[in-house]
């Protein structure tokens, strides 16, 4: 399971919202009631965005705020932005902290809230998600598939042309960068389709581009650009390489536990 659940950072933009169901009435009660008006409820767009991805890297421990900006085009010239920030931690083990925020648009009243806890244990292979805005709070405890890894380096993409003939990659080196202090190296791919690839009356291309930290195996700056989802673009910010607080990877006191994983450890003998 890749820890994001997909960042990641669920987030329902234009969802369609269902009105709560009456319980049906009694036969007096029907001919004094008005009634019902229920809205259409066809069409409607869940939409998630996956955020960046943090692997499960041990002896590489460092701590720091992502900052998302998630913009998309409105009909003419405007742009619909929405933002969040959230921290996120690992530790010499391998074990990954992320909070989970919701995007609210940017510059106005609404603020952001966070909603969700996570804790990666590669070692244990369980994932906790803690909710914190349920009542009763509640972690739920699932498996958690990603290895323990001694280092992580993502392969780069080749500039060429696609085998079918359904477009072409062009790949770019752009140097190197300091980063709150942390070297990072630039890299820099754009995707180009043919028209008619995936439903698309005219080409078009998306890039990518990444400033990628090799001493955490993590994306320090990232920018994502696809016509079909808008701009996102992920900043890391106050980037501590120290040992995170080891309370971060404590589950919440006081929180009810679900045990989701498909093959629970058995309980602990009773004496």
């Amino acid at each position: 399971m890749r820890l994001l659940f997909g960042s990641l950072l669920f987030v329902a933009l234009g969802a369609t919202i269902h009105a709560q169901q009456p319980t049906a009435p009694s036969d007096n009660e029907k001919q004094n009631q008005a009634p019902q008006v229920v809205g259409p409820r066809d069409g409607g767009v869940d939409e998630v965005l996956q955020s960046i991805y943090i692997p499960t890297v041990q002896n590489a421990p460092f701590e720091a705020t992502v900052h998302t900006q998630w913009i998309r085009q409105l009909p003419g010239s405007g742009t619909f932005t929405l933002v969040n920030q959230r921290q996120v931690a690992r530790n010499s083990l391998g074990q990954v902290y992320q909070e989970r925020w919701y995007l609210v648009p940017r510059g106005g009243k609404q603020e952001s809230k966070m909603y969700l806890i996570q804790i990666a244990d590669p070692i244990a292979h369980t994932l906790h998600s803690c909710y914190l805005l349920l009542e009763p709070h509640r972690c739920t405890l699932e498996d958690f598939s990603e290895p323990l890894m001694s280092s992580y380096h993502p392969a780069p993409a080749q500039t060429g042309s696609f085998p079918d003939g359904n477009g072409y990659l062009i790949h770019e080196d752009l140097g190197t960068k300091d980063i709150s202090g942390v070297e990072t190296t630039g890299t820099r791919d754009t995707t180009t389709y043919n028209q008619g690839v995936i439903g698309n009356d005219q080409p078009f291309s998306m890039k990518r581009e990444f400033w990628f930290a090799a001493s955490l195996g993590v994306n320090l700056e990232s920018e994502v650009a696809n016509p079909m989802y808008g701009t996102q673009i992920f900043n890391l910010t106050g980037v501590s390489t120290f040992a995170p607080d080891p309370k971060l990877f404590e589950v919440p006191a006081g929180f009810e536990l679900v045990d989701r994983r498909k093959h629970p450890a058995p309980p602990a003998p009773s004496e």
